[in-house]
């Protein structure tokens, strides 16, 4: 779940505590369902970088004893690629309810004030793109945790069951 920027979160708790709890909702619900919409795009860009994939880099991957080898793969092969897949699918998508143009306004605002000690990120889009990265490589590693252990069954195909299982008696 994607929750309001940092620099909102001091409005967020002002505006739920006057009763505008249900405002505060749309937006972070806009933000996570901007994300949601953006994420369905990553199938590809993990396949791309799969099919890069070297034999060494498949070596590390299993037998650097990294729990999150895999996943520290895939964050540095497919982020710039995510980032640009995600970027313009997370723009349009906050902007169905002009949410960046009103973010985009009140950040700029408040950041013109004299008393804005430190300024306010007012890229709504580049924030939201990266939580939703985030929060898919959240998830890679949860599955390669699973799979790494065999957490419940989780080497479910013949493949994984072959590869993981080599892996497991060269450790």
């Amino acid at each position: 779940k994607i929750l309001m920027p940092p620099e909102a979160q001091k409005i967020e708790k002002t505006l739920r505590s006057v009763g505008m709890g249900k405002i505060c909702d749309q937006f972070i619900a806009s933000l996570n369902g901007a994300a949601e919409t953006a994420v369905k795009e990553a199938a590809p860009v993990f396949a791309n970088s799969l099919s890069k994939m070297t034999i060494t880099d498949a070596y590390n991957i299993l037998l650097s004893g990294q729990q999150d080898a895999a996943t520290t793969f895939f964050k540095t092969t497919t982020t710039p690629d995510l980032t640009s897949k995600f970027s313009p699918i997370v723009e349009g998508a906050l902007g169905k309810n002009n949410v960046s143009t009103y973010w985009t306004q009140l950040t700029s605002t408040y950041n013109s004030l004299p008393l804005a000690f430190s300024k306010v990120n007012t890229d709504l889009n580049a924030y939201v793109t990266q939580k939703a990265i985030d929060g898919l490589f959240v998830k890679v590693a949860e599955q390669e945790l699973k799979i790494r252990n065999n957490l419940g069954g989780s080497r479910t195909t013949p493949l994984l069951q072959k590869v993981f299982g080599w892996a497991d008696k060269q450790n």
